[in-house]
This record gives C-alpha cells, structure tokens and sequence, in this order.
C-alpha cells in the first residue's frame, strides 16, 4: 500500500473555476486544502474558453467600430486584423489573470499539488504514485470537447475551440459545426475579422436554450452581418480537399470552407479518474449529486462541469464556495439553477435568467404567466449605440418574475441586476420605483418593469 504523502481537511481534484474557488473558500473558513491540478490554476475558464475567447471578440468589436466609424461621423480605416497581435494580447489577458490566481492561492496557504490525479478510496487521491488523504474530497474536474461519432478533430482543418483560438490568420470561408453559445461567439468573432461564416445547427433555431425571442434577433442580425446559417440541418460527414474542407449535410447539399470548426458542446471530465471504480453514482459520464452537491458516497462532493446542468464557469464558481461553506458546517442554501445567469457574448449578445417564457408555461400553464418585451429603441443610450434588441420580461400573473431575457449590445452589462430580481423574487411594482441612472440601458429594464406593473412611460402597454 502506498504511503500518505499528506492529509487534509479537503482535496480538491481539479483546479477549475469550481475547485479553486472552493479551495479559497475553504482556506478562508480555516480548513487545511490541497488542490490537486495536472495543467495550470483556472482551469478550461482561464486558459481555453470564458477569458480568450472574450478577449477575442472584444478585439472583434474593435474591428468593427472602426469599420463602422463613419456612422458616428468619426472617418477611420480598418487597415487589416493582424490575427498574431490579437493573440498576444488575448494571451497577456491571460498571463496576467493567471499570475493574479497564483498568487492569491499562494497567499491563502493552499497546497498545490501538480499532476494526474485519481481517486482510489472514498478519502484518498492517487497523485502520480502520491498519496493524498481527506476527510472531505471535491471532484472538480471538469469538462473536455465534444464532437460526433466518426467526426475526428485533427487540430488543422477540423478544430476544437481551442485551436481555432489560437488560429494565426483568418480564415477565408469558416464553417462552424453547432449553433449554441461556442459557435455563435466564434461566427461573430470571426465575421468581425473579416471572414466569410457558415453556421450548421441540428436544432431549429441558433441559440436554442435560450428563448425564442432572443434567438430570432441573433437570427435577425446574423443575417444582417452576413453570417450564414442553416437551422434544422444535421451533420452527415466532412470531407479534406485541396482547399480545405467540404461538410456533407444529412439532406445531401456540401458547404466548402478553409476549416470545420465543431462547436458541438462541451462532455464531463470524468473518464479514468477512479469515480465509477471507486462506486460514485454517474449517468453518461456525468456526476449525481443531491442539491447540496453530495455524491452517493460520504464525505465526497462534486462541482462544476462534472455536475448534469448548465456547464457555467460562473456555476462552478459558485458550487466551489457552496460546498465549502457546507463543509464547514454554514449550511448554505441550496443553489436554484434557475437563477443562474447566462450570458451570449455574440454580436448582439444574449443575456438571461430565469425561465423562458415557454418553460415558463410549461411549469405553470399557459394561462398563469404574462410576458413583455420592452424595445430597446425606446432607450436612450441603445440610440446612442446604435443597437437593436429589447428586455423580456415574464412573470406569473400577480406573482413573482419568472425570467427576464435581454438581446442587444452589451446587455450582459445588465443582467447583475436582472440576477437579483429573480433571485428575489421581485414584483413588478417592486422594481419599478427602483431609480435608474439616465442615459444608460439599465433603464432598459426599470421601463420593462414599469410597464408591466401597469405604468408604462417611454413604451406601449
């Protein structure tokens, strides 16, 4: 039997959004913490995905307020992207937000373990031969790339996400295999820079997991931008050629391009780290857990990606911090899913929490919800910038809003608020004597709100 090369009140396997945020977390409440990680401190979020790709389509946006200065009466030219410069300050981005994480782990007492780790007991993970004990462990390891059957990702011409971030020059003709959140922002960045984009989506609508409203205004202005798309159509095969790659559709029609970008989703990272071996309960590779995030065996947890749900960096963040709390006996309250804020960082961008209107229906009845969509063209500062889109509001009749679901530039910036007054549990007529700054789209939502508490200003209700 192998030597304990250490105990502590927790071991976290995976450091993620989920494992260091609970790590920290815990450090804080007192408790000795190992983080076991093989790569680098922030995980997937950091390094592969929620900050490069931002970064990216920020320098997008840059792009295309040059080209588009004109509007503003400001005459500028958009001399070229130089994709290499774009990188290194993506990466700069990065380097820095990396060298922050380290230090404050450092400054926390955290003990950080690299390497492979493997949970081989209830208590007990296997660090490349190390063994490390816990009175509690965290899973958190998680989630890797999806692709299809058949579909081989050869890093060249078929790309994950994280080589097509690390791309060198644009792309003459992109086309992106998956219309939610990871193909959409990679069509919007790419298009900003100048390449021609073809989306491919299964489903009936891109953005399919938000409401249907917010997918008909990014349809709406994807088509405006340029950017094609085929709904309903599924993937059949991909063919190399000389130019670069063919996709074959179920339907038989071939789209032509430089590379195949598959934005398929992300799975779990559960794959030969001892959880089924060990006897954790699993379903298609992913963790359960009760709401309290407990796995079938005492005393180990799991967070993040792993967990069925939205795979939110944001989500993990705050399951870290769950389960650190529980452990140190705080007994958090239960985190409702539903009040999790999701964010499309596309050009427009898709902000909501809560549940669509059709959720909302189906959980309630179609007679019990009432919804509003307040157009953003009535507010002030979206004039300024020039934007399209609207807040969506929907409550149960005489209750409580149920979600709210905004589309236009930068309403990501709002949904902090929109956030709390879910989580709340908000009224209407709760909301609308709230005073909200003017010029800026936050007012946005206070006129939502006033109209659906019966006293609309700047819209008709």
């Amino acid at each position: 039997m192998a030597e304990v090369a250490g105990s502590f009140d927790i071991v976290v396997l995976g450091g993620g959004s989920g494992g260091y945020a609970c790590a920290l977390r815990a450090s804080q409440l007192g408790l000795s913490v190992a983080l076991v990680e093989q790569d680098k401190v922030g995980g997937t979020c950091l390094h592969r995905g929620c900050i490069p790709t931002k970064a990216l389509l920020h320098a997008g946006e840059v792009a295309d307020a040059v080209r588009d200065s004109e509007q503003f009466g400001i005459t500028a030219s958009l001399k070229g992207v130089d994709l290499a410069g774009v990188n290194a300050y993506k990466d700069g981005v990065v380097t820095r937000l990396y060298k922050g994480l380290q230090g404050l782990i450092k400054s926390r007492g955290v003990t950080v373990i690299d390497g492979h780790g493997t949970l081989v007991a209830a208590h007990t993970v296997d660090v490349d031969g190390a063994r490390y004990e816990g009175r509690h462990v965290v899973l958190a390891s998680g989630s890797v790339t999806k692709s299809l059957p058949g579909l081989d990702i050869d890093g060249e011409r078929v790309l994950s996400s994280w080589e097509a971030m690390q791309l060198e020059t644009v792309p003459g003709h992109a086309i992106v295999l998956g219309g939610g959140v990871i193909g959409v922002e990679f069509a919007s960045a790419w298009r900003s820079f100048g390449a021609e984009v073809t989306i491919i989506e299964a489903l009936p609508r891109l953005v399919a997991a938000e409401d249907a409203a917010c997918s008909r205004l990014v349809e709406r202005v994807f088509r405006k931008r340029g950017i094609a798309f085929k709904t309903g159509t599924s993937f059949a095969s991909v063919d190399k050629t000389d130019a670069g790659v063919r996709v074959t559709v179920e339907s038989g029609d071939t789209y032509a391009g430089d590379l195949l970008l598959v934005a398929v989703g992300r799975g779990p990272n559960t794959a030969d780290l001892g959880y089924e071996t060990q006897g954790i309960e699993m379903d298609r590779g992913f963790v359960l857990t009760d709401e309290r995030l407990r796995t079938n065996m005492d005393g180990v947890y799991a967070v993040g990606d792993i967990v069925p749900g939205m795979q939110l960096a944001h989500r993990g963040f705050q399951h870290g911090i769950f389960v650190a709390e529980d452990i140190a006996g705080l007994r958090p309250a239960p985190i409702d899913e539903d009040g999790i804020p999701r964010v499309t960082y596309s050009d427009p961008e898709v902000a909501s929490v809560g549940l669509s209107e059709d959720k909302a229906k189906e959980r309630y009845g179609d007679d019990a919800i009432v919804s509003l969509t307040y157009d953003l063209s009535g507010n002030g500062k979206s004039q300024i910038l020039k934007t399209q889109g609207f807040v969506k509001l929907v409550r149960h009749h005489d209750g409580p809003v149920l979600g709210i679901h905004m589309a236009g530039a930068r309403v990501g910036e709002l949904i902090g608020e929109a956030q709390l007054i879910y989580n709340w549990e908000a009224f209407p007529e709760d909301v609308a004597p709230l005073v909200h700054m003017h010029p800026t789209q936050t007012e946005a939502l206070g006129e939502a709100h006033l109209a659906l508490a019966g006293k609309p200003l700047h819209a008709h209700a």
